[in-house]
Parts: C-alpha cells; structure tokens; sequence
C-alpha cells in the first residue's frame, strides 16, 4: 500500500474509530434509507442483532442480494458486523459469512458478540468470523482466492483512495460465477482533487465519489460482467456548508450487481422461466431495474444476463429455454445505464428497493 492509502486509512480509521460513537455524529445526511418496506424475512433477522451492535453501526440501507442459503459470503467494511449477523441467518448454519475492516475499534464490538449470536441462532458452531484488514488488499489479509459466492459492500468503496485495487481483489476473491453485490456514491463528473482531500467531505462519502462513467470503465477492466444497474436514489447533501464546498457535483446513491464470469462463454440471447424457490423472491425477483422474473413466466433475456443466470448461483432457480421454443414471452424493461437517469425515469427522487441501496435521512453512511 502506497503512501497516499496509508495517509487516507489513517483519517479514516481515526474518522470511524475515534470522531465517531453513534450515527448522529455524522455531519451530513448523504446517506438515506429506503422508504419502502424491508421484507419481513430480513426485518426479522435484523432484529436478532444485539442493540450493542447495532448502535455502532454507520452504515446506510441495506444490501442484501437473494438466494443466500449456504453460500460463502464476504462484507467489505463490516465495521460493528450488523449486517453480517443479519446474515449470517439467511446463509444458514452451513454457509459462512466473512466481515473484513480496517477499524479495530470497530472489530472489537463485533467480535464480542460472536457467541451471542451463534447461541440465539441456535448454531452448533459459528459461521461468521471477522478479520482486520483492508479492502485493497484482502490477500495479504489472508483471504484465499476463489473461496466466496457473493462479496457485499454498503457504502464502502467511495472511502478507498484505490478503487481499482477494491475491484480486483474482490474478483480475486471470489468464486467462478460468484457476485459482487453492493451499494454506494456515485457522481455525475470526476471529483477535483481540492475535494478529494477535505476529510469531512471524504468521511462523510462523498469527495471519494466515483464518476458513474469511471466505475463502468475500471469494472470493465478488472474482468467482470457488465455491470447491472439495480436501484438508484438522488442524494440530498443537507448541509449548507458541505454543498457550498461541492458546488455543481451532484451524488446518486446506486446498488450495481457484478459478475465474475468463465472469460470465453457464449453470451447467447434465450428464454428463461423463473421457478419461484428463492426465499423472499416466491412470487417474482426483482433480479435489477431492467429485468422482473415473475414465477412460470416465460421472459427473453439478453447474452449478458443469459451467461449470469446460466453461470451463478442463480443457475438451479430458472428453467431455460431455446429462443426458438416460444413465440409468446415477456420482454424487459428499457432502462438506462446511467443511474442519474434511472432516477429521472422513474420519476421519484426514492427509488431504492428494500433490500439494496445506501442512503436517507435518519439513517447514516459508510461503514
């Protein structure tokens, strides 16, 4: 790790470990929650998590991606571990799930709790273990190559200086066919560097902003699947001083699903047929803000989304068709790539699902 991250892991660490002790320090409202309903599955494993926990958490939203059950999962700034004893639930006692942080202050109170959870879930042995370290370099933490389904991030990846380094470490990480499923800032130009180094702006998530059109590119480069847009919300800054200093920036909260797919698989265009096994997801999954899989539906589906469905986890969920075998099928939504768009085409300044997407009032951002 190079100086620069060095310099920026120490304002953090000092950031979340030290000026922070409860969401309300925060100084901004950059990160908002849902206004619709979290599904009840997840609602009730949220409120297996002690308070203790929970009342250290500065995360925004929730991000939790469907079809869990005994899966491998990883959390990239897992800060107090909320969301990986949420989780942890949902995986099952024989799935895993890994919380990786920076902050030891912050492991600490997730660490304290390991037993807690394991006994009130009725687990013979835990399945949630929590490691120090960083995101840029998950490795040399002692994470093995290929050994997680899905990586999760909730407002995470705007903190790191080395956004590249995120992204090809979590590919590294990750399974043949596995996602990396998250949420997080995005603006609609390059960040100035004056911006980039005010603390505030940068601890408060949003002078380490990625330009949406930087994030396309840099996912292109690591290797993943064209990145498919799920929610997007507007972000409201609040403070008058805070948007005095971003001037015309404008900042979207945005939840992408990533794939790591085999690199010469045939992306063919086919019909799927959605089988309705996915806890949470009986009647339809809302797979992202294009395609809506209602059960016994038959749906044509584009290459990209073909070779992620054929080659993920999601593989046993759908029933798959020639394109020659229907003539009658549903069709996708057009929706755009641009977040900010999605938000003006859905007409709503809160378009975030329940269970994926940072940011809102009342509720805080990053980690």
């Amino acid at each position: 790790k190079g100086c620069i991250c060095c310099h920026f892991d120490h304002v953090l660490q000092d950031y979340y470990g030290k000026i922070l002790s409860q969401t309300s320090d925060l100084k901004s409202n950059a990160c908002v929650p849902s206004a619709k309903p979290i599904p009840t599955y997840i609602r009730k494993a949220l409120a297996e998590v002690h308070p203790d926990v929970t009342a250290r958490y500065y995360g925004c939203g929730l991000v939790v991606p469907e079809c869990l059950e005994g899966c491998r999962l990883l959390d990239l700034g897992c800060g107090s571990g909320r969301d990986c004893y949420m989780l942890s639930q949902l995986v099952g006692e024989n799935g895993h799930i890994t919380g990786v942080d920076m902050t030891e202050n912050q492991l600490e109170v997730a660490r304290k709790f390991i037993d807690y959870h394991m006994q009130k879930f009725g687990f013979k042995k835990p399945n949630v273990n929590f490691v120090q370290g960083y995101i840029e370099a998950l490795r040399e933490a002692g994470l093995e190559e290929k050994s997680y389904d899905v990586v999760i991030s909730n407002c995470v990846l705007n903190l790191s200086p080395d956004k590249a380094s995120v992204l090809q470490e979590a590919y590294h990480v990750l399974k043949d066919g596995g996602e990396l499923y998250f949420s997080d800032i995005y603006s609609n130009a390059r960040i100035s560097e004056s911006l980039r180094a005010n603390k505030v702006l940068w601890g408060e998530c949003l002078s380490g902003a990625l330009w949406w059109e930087d994030f396309l590119r840099l996912a292109a480069e690591v290797g993943f699947s064209v990145p498919r847009l799920v929610t997007a919300s507007i972000v409201s800054v609040g403070n008058e001083e805070l948007q005095r200093l971003l001037g015309d920036y404008k900042f979207v909260s945005a939840t992408y699903r990533l794939f790591k797919l085999p690199k010469n698989w045939e992306k063919k265009r086919c019909l799927v047929m959605y089988d309705g096994n996915i806890t949470g997801s009986e009647e339809k999954l809302e797979f992202d803000a294009q395609y809506t899989f209602k059960v016994n539906e038959v749906m044509e589906v584009d290459g990209d989304v073909a070779s992620i469905l054929k080659n993920s986890r999601f593989s046993e969920e759908f029933t798959f068709h020639s394109q020659a075998s229907t003539a009658c099928c549903a069709k996708p939504k057009v929706m755009p790539v641009n977040p900010f768009e999605l938000v003006e085409q859905l007409g709503s300044s809160d378009v975030l699902s329940s269970t994926g997407g940072c940011c809102g009032p009342q509720e805080s951002c990053c980690m």
